[in-house]
């Protein structure tokens, strides 16, 4: 690791103990990308403990995620992210072992998932328990199926919209393990977009929530952004809108924080106003009630406003908890109770893919 830059931040995610006993059990652990996360969740739903360590300080003097920085700060704080996970949640490993574990094996940077897919396999071999191999896309749409929200178990079909850093995703899920890809980001992600969008704008990294903050002070029809491919179809594409945002700071330079927050909110509300129609003619063309947000870009304010806003007229509308909606452990650990309920376990030998897309059927 660079010099200077050797802190990490941990965060505890309020936890429910209960006996393990009460339910299966399983420890979930999660090392895609930047966040080096543990977690152990019950019957895929209640979360006995989650704890995840963020690596953003070890990066942002990059501007990014390196990927041989984040796989050796993975090293270095998983152990500790995995005690205190089977702790907070009372389990006394290994005489009283969770009942299987799960972790991430892709899609994601290889080095990284090398590191939890590893620990999770020890882990299962040496407790004489099942390991569960779990795509990291399909664990986000799980988050909303964790007790975190208070909200009841989302109803299927649904209509799931998957936002995050490298995805922008409509996915129709008929059951568990049962998902139609119905349209996907044609070059930029929103996640993607945003980060671009705050680097232009000087805000740093990550870029997500800096713009989402900045906008807040902002005027959202400030500045008449393109809404591309708003009219077309389910695909999405930002890699213009991007450009369009670029192309306005070249002509009108940002030079007061009010004239960034202007650009900031007209910037997202561009965003969400492409991502919440293509979800609605999503619903519309397959008669479906039922609305899911999921992925990093789900913490957005603005984005959860406009989809909160839907519970209120024809739709019931799923949106994990803001601590959820990120990388986490406890998304990983309930797809894989789900994934083990139907499939069983995954073989030791299963290996990591760094491009794993969601299974579609």
């Amino acid at each position: 690791m660079p010099r200077g830059s050797d802190r990490a931040a941990s965060i505890v995610i309020s936890v429910t103990p209960a006996p393990v006993g009460a339910a299966t059990a399983v420890l979930g652990i999660e090392t895609s990308c930047d966040e080096t996360a543990a977690a152990v969740v019950a019957g895929g739903r209640e979360v006995y403990s989650s704890v995840v360590t963020s690596q953003i300080d070890l990066h942002r003097a990059f501007g990014g995620v390196v990927p041989e920085i984040a796989g050796r700060a993975h090293l270095q704080l998983l152990p500790a992210a995995v005690s205190q996970a089977l702790a907070d949640a009372e389990i006394d490993a290994p005489s009283q072992p969770p009942d299987a574990v799960a972790a991430t094996a892709g899609p994601g940077l290889l080095g990284a998932l090398v590191v939890g897919l590893s620990a999770a396999k020890a882990l299962a071999l040496a407790w004489d328990v099942p390991f569960v191999a779990v795509n990291h896309l399909e664990a986000h749409l799980y988050a909303a199926f964790l007790n975190g929200a208070g909200q009841s178990i989302p109803s299927l079909p649904m209509i799931v919209l998957l936002v995050s850093g490298g995805h922008t995703m409509l996915i129709e899920m008929t059951a568990h393990g049962r998902y139609e890809l119905l349209g996907q980001t044609l070059d930029d992600a929103a996640g993607e977009a945003y980060d671009k969008v705050a680097r232009l704008l000087g805000l740093g990294y990550p870029g997500g929530p800096a713009i989402d903050r900045l906008a807040a002070e902002g005027d959202p029809e400030a500045v008449r952004f393109p809404r591309p491919m708003l009219a077309d179809g389910l695909d999405f594409s930002f890699s213009g809108l991007k450009t369009a945002v670029a192309v306005h700071l070249r002509r009108h330079p940002a030079t007061d924080r009010a004239a960034q927050a202007d650009i900031a909110a007209s910037f997202q509300r561009a965003v969400v106003d492409v991502l919440a129609t293509k979800t609605l003619r999503a619903a519309e063309d397959r008669g479906i009630s039922s609305l899911c947000l999921a992925g990093g870009v789900a913490a957005n304010s603005e984005l959860r406003a406009r989809f909160e806003a839907l519970g209120s007229q024809d739709y019931q509308v799923f949106i994990p908890t803001r601590a959820m909606c990120t990388d986490n452990a406890a998304m990983v650990a309930a797809a894989g109770w789900h994934q083990l309920q139907r499939q069983g376990a995954s073989p030791l030998d299963a290996a990591p893919n760094a491009t794993w897309l969601i299974p579609t059927t």
